[in-house]
């Protein structure tokens, strides 16, 4: 969309004008640039961009500034660039001034003398001439690792705060695309800025309650930057690739299978650039790129949420190729949008019987569902392909509604749903909450993980249940039970137990979602339990509707305190609507 998010602005009597000139045929990946006219001396001819409803701005941080530009020849013109204020005062401002006639990178660095939450960037142009502009760019200093045009770092440390075991991207339905030339293509995601080509956002139009008809991608944010956070984060990168198919919940719009190679050639391709080394063309790439160790890629998906026999016939074209070159790589397989039904059904079955390694489920439901399902794989075929959880979050209204909010009461179905996860972790390899980032300011779904504006962000309570179960992760299950039997809803309660064989510590993990306190007994046998103090951490409200805010950020939070521990027998008060875990150091 040409000008989106900019503004013409003139003072002190200069006339200008501006023209979007289309190169589609020179550069298709980079189809608009910006031509400038200044017809009169004197005054100063410019352009504002509001940014993404407005830019986050921080006293005191410096801020880079890019443009491509090019003079016509004889043209004096100069840029002057500021940052204007929530109250449109100037807070920040330095100078450029282009030389010659060929596309060269200008930068400057200047640093804001206030915060602003919605602020502004202006360029400025004075001096009688023609300039053309492009690839105007902003970007504060500190950045995650510091890295130029880098990714935001509380964001980011958010998520390496998780500590999680894998990362997957770009996402779900965005893999898919409205229709198959809005797909994500990880090849146009990659190299630089300038060559990687804008797409409409999958999700612009896609929620009346809240169209967004100017959402694009620019790919700053692209395959590369996925694979470093993955490593900077300690994560293994799982890619989700596009299968052929168009998101079937609007045009399925299908590749033929006679015409699906440049898609299965994408995925080879891709296992090439992350594993390959730099004598191959897409391994030299990724070192070209800046990093010539491999990214150790282990997995990746074909498809996201798609069904039906068409995509079956696609999975085994994408099976056959992968495998015959890359035997050791395990693909994730999609079993469509619900964790039940008929789609769901005709993929689980034919799936298994064609020996598929990771079986991707999905599930969006009311907190009782979660509750409800916490034996959902007790009964899971053990030889079978493993399960991953891809997608789930408890939905405190219904699926999709607007007003769904982030309660404690749906992140505590949540945590007592997991331990039905942990129980079977001989199945269930990996879990993962959706979707993970939202903006308050634009968003076409909630829940989600975590929130942010300009400025701040905050973890909700489902992060917190996500977090408490990464960082207590063992390595053995372990029974625990009541009455001979695993604790899997009785009176409202739900637990798992794990031992970790590093930290030779035995680690409980308890679910009360009644309204009432409990005094329970835990006797440990088999193992010698040491007499020292144990950790006890607990995520609790006695609000079930209670939820995290920006301003109030840690209204639910984890709370560490320590615990004697006076031998095999421990008694606990167990809190009212309460995720609770206990570490206690084992003897051997």
């Amino acid at each position: 969309m040409p000008l989106a998010a900019w503004t013409e602005h003139k003072k002190d009597g200069v006339e200008g004008r501006i023209e979007v000139i289309n190169r589609a045929v020179e550069r298709p990946e980079n189809a608009h640039f910006i031509k400038a006219n200044i017809t009169t001396d004197g005054g100063a001819y410019g352009l504002s961009n509001e940014g993404f409803r407005g830019m986050g701005i921080t006293a005191n941080e410096d801020y880079n500034f890019s443009v491509m530009a090019r003079q016509t020849a004889g043209s004096p013109v100069k840029m002057v660039i500021e940052l204007h204020g929530d109250n449109g005062n100037v807070i920040a401002k330095t100078e450029i001034t282009p030389t010659g006639n060929e596309w060269t990178r200008y930068a400057a660095k200047f640093t804001a003398t206030a915060t602003a939450k919605k602020a502004q960037l202006y360029v400025w142009l004075s001096g009688k001439g023609v300039i053309d502009i492009d690839m105007v760019s902003l970007f504060p200093q500190h950045t995650w690792k510091n890295r130029p045009g880098g990714l935001r770092a509380d964001l980011v440390q958010k998520l390496a705060d998780m500590k999680p075991g894998f990362l997957r991207f770009p996402g779900g339905c965005i893999v898919e695309g409205r229709e198959l030339n809005n797909r994500y293509q990880w090849k146009k995601s990659i190299g630089d800025i300038d060559k990687r080509e804008t797409i409409i956002n999958r999700w612009n139009t896609e929620f009346k309650h809240r169209l967004t008809p100017d959402y694009y991608q620019s790919f700053g944010l692209g395959f590369m930057e996925y694979f470093l956070t993955a490593e900077d984060i300690g994560a293994s990168p799982l890619p989700i690739l596009n299968c052929g198919m168009a998101c079937e919940f609007n045009t399925g719009e299908l590749v033929p299978l006679n015409s699906l190679d440049p898609y299965v050639q994408d995925a080879l391709d891709l296992i090439e650039f992350a594993n390959g080394d730099s004598n191959t063309k897409w391994g030299k790439l990724r070192a070209d790129l800046g990093h010539p160790a491999p990214f150790n890629l282990k997995m990746i998906g074909v498809g996201n949420e798609q069904w039906g026999e068409q995509y079956i016939d696609r999975w085994k074209v994408f099976t056959k190729a992968i495998k015959s070159k890359y035997p050791a790589i395990k693909i994730v397989s999609a079993l469509g949008p619900d964790p039940g039904g008929e789609k769901f059904d005709l993929l689980n079955k034919t799936f298994r019987s064609l020996g598929a390694d990771i079986l991707d489920e999905h599930y969006y439901a009311v907190p009782k569902w979660f509750r409800d399902n916490a034996t959902r794989y007790d009964n899971y075929d053990r030889k079978g392909p493993k399960i991953f959880a891809g997608e789930y979050a408890a939905q405190s209204i219904s699926t999709g509604n607007p007003d769904n909010k982030n309660t404690w009461e749906c992140a505590l179905a949540e945590a007592a749903f997991m331990t039905g996860l942990e129980r079977n972790a001989d199945v269930v390899n990996m879990a993962s909450y959706a979707p993970l980032f939202a903006s308050v300011d634009g968003w076409q779904w909630t829940p989600d993980l975590i929130w942010f504006d300009n400025l701040r962000s905050y973890a909700t309570p489902d992060y917190y249940v996500q977090q408490l179960y990464s960082l207590n992760k063992g390595n053995d299950v372990v029974p625990l039970q009541l009455n001979k039997q695993p604790v899997t809803g009785q009176n409202g309660t739900f637990a798992t137990a794990v031992i970790d064989s590093q930290t030779k510590e035995l680690i409980i993990k308890f679910v009360n979602t009644t309204p009432k306190p409990l005094n329970s007994d835990f006797l440990i046998n088999g193992q010698k339990i040491k007499k020292q103090e144990g950790v006890l951490t607990t995520l609790q409200s006695d609000d079930i509707q209670q939820v995290n805010s920006l301003d109030n950020p840690a209204a639910l939070s984890p709370v560490q305190q320590q615990l004697p521990i006076l031998g095999n027998n421990i008694s606990l008060l167990i809190k009212p609507y309460s995720f609770t875990i206990l570490r206690i150091k084992m003897a051997n």
